[in-house]
């Protein structure tokens, strides 16, 4: 291969660099406004050598339940991966890689389904979520509406297709079934669409707090987002520092985003599909 210049390769690592400071910058400015105890607009400088503090935090946990919210928030999202996972999986291995009768259809429906934003079906599914079914004030009642999630059946279906068909054919012919196949051989060369999905849908529900909201007015079973969002737009008004009020609602709402997209960024990594085949 044809290597490039030195001065192309430190224009284009610079430029990176750059980059990466200009998106990192708004966290850091959020990670520090979080722990000063200054009530002005925070930080005052790019790294206050005084004022720093855990106040706003303890503020926080002094005004709502952190560790309760948290534990909501974690039943709500695994309950949510769970499902959109399981389903996902089925849905995007039967779409891609089996046969039947009104195939084409699915893959229409399911398209169109994307289209309509949830907005605009969320009064009606609460009707029937509270009313119908029964489930308000039910950890059941916030996950159902967010089980099956079309997009990580799109992920799915089309890394399920990126496979080489003789795969799934030598695996048939060899006696094993399609649960098999999927267990045994798919789920395990779609690790980066795995990844994918958990992180695009851990990232929905965990910042979803409208919908919790109607379906629960009980205070012990909001989720964090419910919480933090009470906090900030009434209690952080009345309290000496707003702005690090503030702030570090939006740092303890955004660290376990980013705790989870450090654990999950090594899989986003294209899989060697093809060393599984022959010749």
């Amino acid at each position: 291969m044809r290597k490039s210049h030195p001065i192309i390769t430190i224009v284009r690592y610079a430029l990176l660099v750059f980059a990466a400071v200009i998106f990192a910058f708004p966290f850091y400015f959020m990670v520090v406004g979080a722990f000063q105890s200054n009530p002005t607009n925070t930080p005052d400088r790019l790294l206050p050598l005084s004022g720093w503090t855990t106040g706003n935090f303890i503020n926080i946990n002094a005004r709502i339940d952190l560790l309760g919210s948290l534990c909501n928030s974690l039943i709500f999202v695994c309950g949510v991966l769970l499902g959109t996972v399981v389903f996902g999986l089925l849905a995007g291995y039967a779409v891609a890689r089996m046969d039947f009768r009104g195939k084409g259809v699915v893959w229409i429906l399911m398209l169109l389904v994307q289209m309509v934003p949830f907005q605009l079906l969320m009064i009606p599914l609460y009707v029937q979520v509270t009313r119908t079914y029964g489930l308000g004030d039910t950890y059941l009642g916030m996950i159902l509406p967010f089980a099956i999630n079309t997009t990580a059946v799109f992920i799915f279906i089309q890394f399920f297709k990126s496979l080489p068909a003789d795969i799934f054919e030598a695996a048939r012919v060899d006696g094993a079934g399609e649960l098999r196949i999927l267990w045994t051989i798919a789920i395990p060369m779609v690790r980066p669409a795995l990844a994918t999905v958990v992180l695009v849908t851990f990232i929905g529900p965990w910042n979803e707090f409208l919908w919790p909201f109607l379906i629960t007015k009980d205070v012990s079973m909001q989720p964090l987002a419910v919480s933090l969002a009470n906090y900030i737009s009434t209690v952080s008004q009345s309290v000496a520092n707003p702005n690090g009020a503030i702030l570090s609602g939006a740092a303890t709402f955004a660290f376990p985003v980013i705790v989870l997209f450090c654990l999950f960024q090594k899989y986003f990594v294209a899989s060697d599909i093809g060393s599984a085949l022959k010749g």
